[in-house]
Order: structure tokens, then C-alpha cells, then sequence
């Protein structure tokens, strides 16, 4: 690979916008997302990896409408499903490293423990599903890929669990949240950080050949909460940081807050496995959400000087 590899990266959403702002000097850094390339369009998706030829490809793309895959799962197929199995074939053709991101909901929920990588997949519902498809494969074309499963992923940008409450105490006096659900929130941008760090002793050569390190890892911030444990943990650290109004919050059962999709009870993932072969570890949640609000703020300096 080249002292100055060409990296594609796919998606603008949360994590394809901080992925491009992570890889920033890494090298020749090509974007692609929705408005350009149609990704069930799967020659036209080829025709992208052919004519940039990248040495490098970051999938942030995915059909990430959990409750509305249980009627389109046809559609979340599409994208999470065979659209990942076209950029594993183009990338072992090129001979290019592979980077897929994908969920906690491959998982069932059911187990006291963080998951790891050796736990035998159930999912839920059809997101999962779908997300478990494209998985499987990449991991049957094999070549150079890494396959990134993380959980409740947000940021300062996009439509996430964060912002909604935000939103959402922004209107309303009251919020009821879900509280015996847990997880481990992660930012965009520890993600995007620790994918450069992976991706840059790939690169290098730091980890060997692809053999040795090819395969299915958990990254996500350390540490466990729930939703409504996260929901009050927004809140008081964006009225220090932010000013923002705090509306009352009540803890509910999940029973009280019946979906389309149902959600696995226990999220959280055993980072174990990246830490030891690559060194990667990523932030406590509660420093990483003071990073996103520490931004926020910046952002919102920035807009009113």
C-alpha cells in the first residue's frame, strides 16, 4: 500500500461525516453518500469502487430505521444486507481493506453479561436481521475486512437519541424513558477516532497480514447505562454546558413503551477482543458525552459571534 493510500468513505449521516473529519491527512479521502449513489443499485455501487479504485473502503451506510424495517425489511435488506456483500467483493478484488460497521442488535438481549464476539447471534427483529446478513456476508468472501459491531451510536449532527431528547425537552415538561434497557452509548466521534487508529496501523503494517487480524470485533465506549440513565445524564451535563431547559424525567418499563421492533434488553459489548489486537479503546460514555456537548457548544459559539 501506498505512503499515501486512497480511502473511500460511504455515507454523510453521523458517523460518515465525523469518519471524514477522522481521516483527515490520512491521505487521498473520497466520499460518497445517498445523493450520488443509490446503494441497491448494486452495479452502480460497483462502478464507484471501480472507478475510485481505493485501497481503503469505510462503510458508514446502513438502512438504519429499526421500527420501520419490521414493513420494509425487503428495503433494509438491500442495503444492510447485499450491499455490504458488493463492497467485499470489489475490495477483495482490489485487495483493499474492508471496513463494515454493524449492531448490538445482531444479539437477542437475553444474556447477564456483555456480549462478545464468540455469542452465538438471535436477532430481534429485522434490522437485525438484515445487519446480520451483511455480515455473514463479508465474513464468507473474506479478504482484508474488519467488521466494527458497536452500540447506540450519536453525535453532535443527525437524528439520535441525544438530540431527540434535547428536542424533546425543549416542548414538553415531562419525558417517560425506558430503564431497563442497557447499553453503552457511543459517540460518532470516538468511533471515527478509533476506526483511524485501527485503519493507520493497517496501514502501516503494525498488525501483520490480514490473517491475523481479519474478522469481527465490538467498539464501543466503556461503561453501562440505560436509556432513561443516559436520557438524565444529557440533561444535567447539557444544562452546565448548554444552558438547556431540564424537563422531569420518569423511569419506565419497556412494557410501557411498546415499539414495532423489539429491542434486546442487554446491549452492551464486550470491547475485549479490538483492545487486545489492536489497542483500540474508546472513551468512557459519560467523558464522550461531554466531548459531543463541549462541541455543541463551540458550535453554537461559533454561530452567534
Amino acid at each position: 500500500m501506498s505512503n499515501a493510500p486512497r480511502i473511500l468513505i460511504l455515507g454523510s449521516g453521523q458517523l460518515g461525516r465525523e469518519l471524514q473529519r477522522s481521516f483527515s491527512g490520512a491521505g487521498e479521502i473520497v466520499s460518497r453518500d445517498r445523493r450520488t449513489v443509490d446503494f441497491a443499485a448494486y452495479e452502480q455501487l460497483r462502478d464507484v469502487v471501480r472507478s475510485v479504485a481505493p485501497d481503503v473502503i469505510v462503510n458508514a451506510v446502513a438502512y438504519t430505521a429499526v421500527d420501520r424495517a419490521e414493513t420494509e425489511p425487503h428495503i433494509a435488506m438491500a442495503v444492510n444486507g447485499r450491499a455490504p456483500a458488493v463492497l467485499a467483493e470489489e475490495a477483495t478484488r482490489l485487495g483493499a481493506l474492508l471496513v463494515h460497521y454493524s449492531t448490538d442488535y445482531v444479539f437477542d438481549g437475553s444474556k447477564a453479561s456483555a456480549w462478545d464476539e464468540t455469542d452465538p447471534p438471535n436477532p430481534l427483529n429485522k434490522y437485525g436481521v438484515s445487519k446480520l446478513a451483511g455480515e455473514d456476508a463479508i465474513r464468507q468472501i473474506g479478504g482484508k475486512f474488519v467488521i466494527l459491531r458497536t452500540s447506540w451510536v450519536y453525535g453532535p449532527y443527525g437524528n439520535n437519541f441525544m438530540l431527540t431528547m434535547l428536542r424533546l425537552g425543549r416542548e414538553r415538561d415531562h419525558l417517560r424513558v425506558v430503564d431497563d434497557q442497557i447499553g453503552a452509548p457511543t459517540t460518532s466521534i470516538e468511533l471515527g477516532r478509533g476506526t483511524r487508529t485501527l485503519v493507520d496501523g493497517v496501514i502501516e503494517g503494525t498488525f501483520g497480514d490480514a490473517p491475523s487480524w481479519a474478522g469481527t470485533y465490538h467498539l464501543t465506549c466503556s461503561g453501562s447505562v440505560s436509556w432513561y440513565g443516559f436520557a438524565s445524564a444529557i440533561f444535567s451535563r447539557a444544562k452546565t454546558a448548554l444552558g438547556v431547559r431540564v424537563p422531569a424525567l420518569s423511569p419506565i418499563p419497556t412494557s410501557e413503551y411498546p415499539t414495532p421492533a423489539q429491542r434486546p434488553m442487554n446491549s452492551l459489548l464486550s470491547n475485549q477482543k479490538i483492545t487486545a489486537r489492536f489497542g483500540v479503546r474508546l472513551a468512557p460514555w459519560e467523558v464522550a458525552l461531554d466531548r459531543v456537548l463541549a462541541e455543541m457548544k463551540g458550535e453554537t459559539s461559533a454561530s452567534t459571534a
